[in-house]
Parts: structure tokens; sequence; C-alpha cells
């Protein structure tokens, strides 16, 4: 059996992510698929407002339509690149191949003798985790550039409200930090 695996930090699963899984499954190269949840221990900042926990439910409930078997793992951060791999790997279950786009992560994992694919980007600008991210904290329009699913879970966990008061609480921090650097009268 081949199992791959590809990684994100879904901040949040969107539908460049939703591509991928699609283009992986319609493919057929694997039988199942490992999807790692990178970060998984950074919550509640503007750079990654949900929890693994919320990560998962959003993974799981839009890649279902997919007729792949999908493991999502959490996969917290090990700031050491020359393990990375094999820390990825005591994470999961065993996998054959993997598919990236980053440069680091597709050398870490050549370094390490795995197999990598890579794809094109779909709709790179528009579907970014930042981009998305900075729309729902100006109340833009965000909902179309992520599965039905992952809105349904946002929803559930109150996401959209939480990454806006977390938005005015760093902008009240950097405020804070910048007026405390500088000279007084």
């Amino acid at each position: 059996m081949t199992r791959g695996f590809y990684i994100g930090r879904f901040q949040p699963y969107h539908n460049g992510h939703h591509t991928m899984v699609e283009r992986i499954a319609a493919d057929g190269e694997v039988e199942e698929l490992v999807l790692g949840i990178g970060s998984a221990g950074d919550s509640h900042t503007v750079h990654d407002p949900f929890t693994a926990g919320e990560r998962i439910m959003m993974v799981n409930k839009a890649v279902a339509e997919f007729d792949l078997p999908t493991y999502v793992v959490p996969i917290e951060d090990l700031d050491r690149h020359s393990v990375w791999v094999s820390h990825v790997q005591s994470m999961c279950p065993n996998f054959d191949l993997a598919y990236s786009n980053n440069p680091l992560v597709v050398q870490l994992f050549e370094e390490a003798g795995i197999e990598v694919r890579q794809s094109r980007m779909f709709d790179r600008e528009r579907l970014e985790g930042s981009e998305i991210r900075e729309r729902i904290i100006e109340g833009d329009q965000w909902r179309d550039r992520v599965p039905d699913a992952v809105v349904e879970v946002l929803e559930e966990c109150n996401g959209v409200e939480r990454l806006r008061t977390i938005s005015q609480s760093d902008v009240v921090e950097r405020w804070e930090a910048k007026a405390d650097e500088s000279p007084s009268d």
C-alpha cells in the first residue's frame, strides 16, 4: 500500500489546500494520505488563530468528500531542520512519498531520501492563509475561499470573532511596545 504525506498549517484550511488534496486523490498514486497539521501547538495569534483541534475538524470535514482514506495528525514545531523529517516520521503513520511546494520542506524530505511530488499552486494570489485571515479581520468576503465545511467549523468555534479580537489585541500591543520605545518628554 502506498501512503502519501502532505503538511500545512491550515490557518485556515482553504480551497488551495483542498485542490491539492483533490489532485492527490484523483491521480491515484497513493491509496492513503496523511495530512500533517503543522505548528500544532500554536493558536490564538493573528498568524495562527485556530487550535490544532479546530484545524483537525476543518480538514476532516472537508476531505470527507474524497474517496481516499485520510489520517490527520497534529505535528508540533521543532526548530531544528536537520531532524525535522525524523520528527514528522515519529508522529505519523509510515508514508512513502511527500507532497509539498515549500522549497525548504522539499529539500529536507529529499535529503532524508523521501520522494517529493510538487504541483503548481492553485490560485495562489487569492488562496493564501494570510490573505484569508486579513479578509476575516476586515469583514471582507472570505467564505468563497474555503470549503463550506471550514465555514461551518469557524462558525461553530467562533473563529471569526476570535480572530478579530486577537487582531485588535495585537494592534494595541504593538502600539504600546512602540510607545515604550519612544524617548519620554
